[in-house]
């Protein structure tokens, strides 16, 4: 019955996952820009409930560099990084993407499905392209200047000035183009100034020198016309602190930050509508049967605070609106209260419950196995050999009086204790190490390790561990049994262990010299969220997605010391393995790291039909790659800081006769030739915090362990690493 149950459940299991759906968001921005992240958080909040569904979202990053080569360097890299990918739909998100994915449909996307949301201008003359019109639909996204201008009106009866802050960007010129007709209908009513000509410090002069009566229509401005670039956040905030008129708006992420409102464009509504369209074409409905979303699901939205500063009552002129950051009501605060203090005492009576329940639970433990280890001192004190067990948190529980004399200490002074305490600190961590991975796999494990007694007499003990579990089911820990082989192995052995130990501190220093950065993305990841939070930016989807990087980092160290496990293990053998196994295992760890440091990284096999081979440890070889391309990106990205140039580090595979090469390359700039003699010396190190260990360590690796080569140069303004290992045993 077991064994059907188990079949049905993998079954099942099986069939979920050949039912996931794999839809790709394109978006024409990059990350934080407030209109795309609002999108893709609506969108992945709409997806979350359909657990079938994989979400990938790409940034095309077109606010900062739009020009065609760009662009079709964009498809090219799509190409590659999509080449194994099989996507049910896509997502294309504004103007750029949208026309983006059409240009490039057969090329990137053939007959795949496609929604847009956030198109301004929209033309249904643009879906003849490549046949478009059976592929698309989705929701245009159109501001609605004229109630505005009627609203504005409406509240401002004797409105003598409009004052229209603008961009020339590609939205800007279509909200310029709308504006016009409205113009000419109004400017009789009213003085109305156009401006999106002026830098930063001309428009901040001009608002600050409105006289009372005027109004601020605040369209866009991510960059003035001497080219500078601005948050969406930088450049409204800087027109709000030299304004003292009324600032109306037409998207909402400027709702928060100083302006009274609107008929607002929102992200978040473009987001919901497209992801219900999302769903239905994932779910069987034919793209051809959802119409296009042609009215834009815009909402009347205002601040509380900035209508009472200009002493505004919105009921006088709406019906249907909504206001943020109203104070709540005091029936409302107390409400909250008593139901959070409820709640609050429901969950501390649960955990006196719980606590309760498991002391008496602990009690009985505790009895029995008191009474176990009562009887287990008489049997195991017959032994001769050397006896331990100790609990899951590796503390002695109890020996017998053959390991006491071993370790020259009363059981009384053993029990409570850890392996520290008696032995060197590599036998007690490798020790410990290979306790961990038995309480994980509940395997019995067979070691050697070298341990000198207190009158420095050395001994080679053989032992054997097993994990126990006490009467009620649960892991109590592990027992030993040594077996003391000194006379028969001493030389051997002594020499055996002096050359394991010195592995593994090579070792540990290579894992302390890898966590760096992941604990440097850790540290920033926590300064971010504080800094969110110190400006009460903070949002639970932030919060969310703070957590889920932070876990990525972990999981990635936890990964590093997992790949390293391998190599400590005394029965680690050279062998042959596949080199485009190794780098697309290293891609796998710092692909996406590598991509969001705005780095083109690119295999190159010259072989391109052939399996390469390498004989050596795959583990170690591994560590080296990482090292290489990790000290490349850093180095472009020490460059690239202030110019957001993107880098590029390209991996040469090449067959030779008697060897396989490798070839790191990257385009951060020469080596210094005063020092390029020297990089590879233990403790030879050009960063302030910088071990000096790890290009020390791939020497010793590639050279000492697996009997190869490595070198470095500088040519053309490039460095080049380069790796020549024997492709059979040598």
């Amino acid at each position: 019955m077991k064994k059907i149950l188990l079949f049905s459940l993998l079954f099942f299991a099986f069939l979920q996952a050949q039912n996931i759906k794999e839809v790709l968001l394109l978006h024409s921005y990059h990350k934080g820009y407030i209109w795309s992240d609002d999108i893709s958080k609506t969108i992945e909040k709409k997806f979350a409930p359909t657990k079938n569904i994989e979400l990938t979202t790409v940034y095309m990053d077109t606010k900062r560099v739009s020009n065609p080569k760009y662009i079709d360097n964009l498809a090219h890299l799509y190409k590659e990084q999509f080449q194994d990918r099989k996507f049910d739909l896509i997502i294309a998100s504004d103007n750029n993407a949208f026309e983006f994915t059409i240009k490039n449909h057969d090329y990137l996307f053939k007959d795949l499905p496609v929604l847009f949301c956030g198109i301004n201008n929209f033309n249904k003359e643009i879906l003849e392209q490549n046949n478009m019109s059976k592929y698309t639909t989705g929701v245009v996204e159109q501001v609605d200047l004229e109630k505005n201008f009627e609203l504005i009106h409406q509240i401002h009866p004797n409105l003598k000035k409009l004052l229209i802050i603008n961009d020339k960007s590609k939205t800007g010129y279509a909200v310029k183009k709308n504006l016009e007709p409205i113009i000419d209908k109004y400017e009789n009513k009213f003085d109305i100034e156009y401006i999106d000509n002026l830098d930063i410090d001309e428009i901040k002069e001009k608002v600050s020198k409105l006289e009372k009566g005027s109004v601020v229509l605040f369209v866009l401005l991510f960059k003035d016309t001497t080219g500078k670039y601005f948050t969406y956040k930088e450049s409204f905030k800087q027109i709000r602190e030299s304004s003292n008129a009324p600032i109306y708006g037409l998207w909402d992420f400027y709702i928060n930050y100083g302006i009274v409102g609107g008929l607002l464009t929102s992200a978040i509504g473009q987001g919901e509508a497209v992801s219900d369209m999302a769903i239905k074409v994932l779910n069987g409905t034919k793209i051809s049967d959802i119409p296009i979303l042609e009215k834009s699901p815009n909402n009347y939205i205002f601040d509380y605070n900035e209508l009472n500063r200009f002493d505004i009552d919105i009921s006088k002129y709406l019906d249907d609106y909504i206001v943020i950051n109203e104070p709540s009501s005091i029936y409302r605060d107390y409400t909250k209260y008593f139901v959070i203090s409820i709640c609050i005492i429901m969950i501390l009576s649960i955990i006196v419950l719980v606590l309760r329940a498991n002391i008496i639970s602990r009690k009985k433990v505790e009895l029995a196995l008191s009474n176990r280890l009562e009887f287990d001192k008489v049997l195991l004190d017959t032994i001769p050999n050397p006896i331990y067990y100790k609990n899951t948190d590796g503390k002695f529980l109890g020996c017998n009086l053959s390991f006491a004399s071993l370790v020259n200490k009363s059981r009384n002074e053993i029990i409570g204790k850890t392996v520290f305490d008696f032995f060197p600190v590599e036998v007690a961590t490798k020790n410990t190490g290979i306790d961990k991975e038995l309480l994980e796999t509940f395997s019995t494990s067979t070691s050697e390790f070298t341990f000198y007694t207190s009158s420095n007499n050395m001994k080679h003990i053989i032992l054997n561990k097993a994990v126990y579990k006490n009467s009620d089911g649960s892991v109590g820990g592990i027992v030993c049994i040594m077996d003391d082989i000194t006379e028969r192995v001493q030389q051997k052995q002594f020499l055996i262990q002096q050359s394991k130990l010195a592995e593994m501190g090579d070792m540990v220093a290579a894992i302390a010299h890898q966590w760096n950065e992941p604990l440097v993305e850790l540290s920033a990841q926590v300064q971010d969220i504080q800094t969110s939070y110190l400006l009460k930016e903070l949002k639970d989807i932030e919060v969310k997605d703070f957590v889920k990087d932070s876990m990525i980092q972990i999981k990635y160290m936890s990964r590093t010391l997992s790949d390293f496990r391998n190599f400590l293990k005394p029965s680690t053998k050279k062998m042959l393995f596949s080199i485009s196994k190794a780098l697309n295992e290293i891609n796998e760890i710092i692909g996406k790291q590598i991509f969001y440091s705005n780095i083109n990284m690119k295999f190159n096999y010259v072989n391109k039909n052939e399996e390469l081979l390498i004989y050596g440890y795959e583990n170690e070889f591994k560590q080296v790659l990482l090292n290489l391309i990790n000290n490349a990106k850093n180095k472009i990205v020490d460059r690239n800081k202030n110019t957001h140039d993107k880098g590029n580090i390209d991996i040469n595979i090449e067959r030779c006769l008697n060897y396989n090469t490798i070839q790191i390359i990257d385009d951060a700039g020469e080596i210094d030739e005063k020092i390029i003699s020297s990089i590879f010396e233990p403790y030879f190190t050009t960063k302030e915090n910088g071990t000096g260990i790890g290009l020390y360590m791939a020497k010793v690796i590639i050279e000492d362990k697996m009997r190869g080569s490595i070198s470095v140069k500088n040519k053309d303004n490039h460095v080049i690493f380069t790796i020549k290992m024997p492709h059979k045993k040598v």
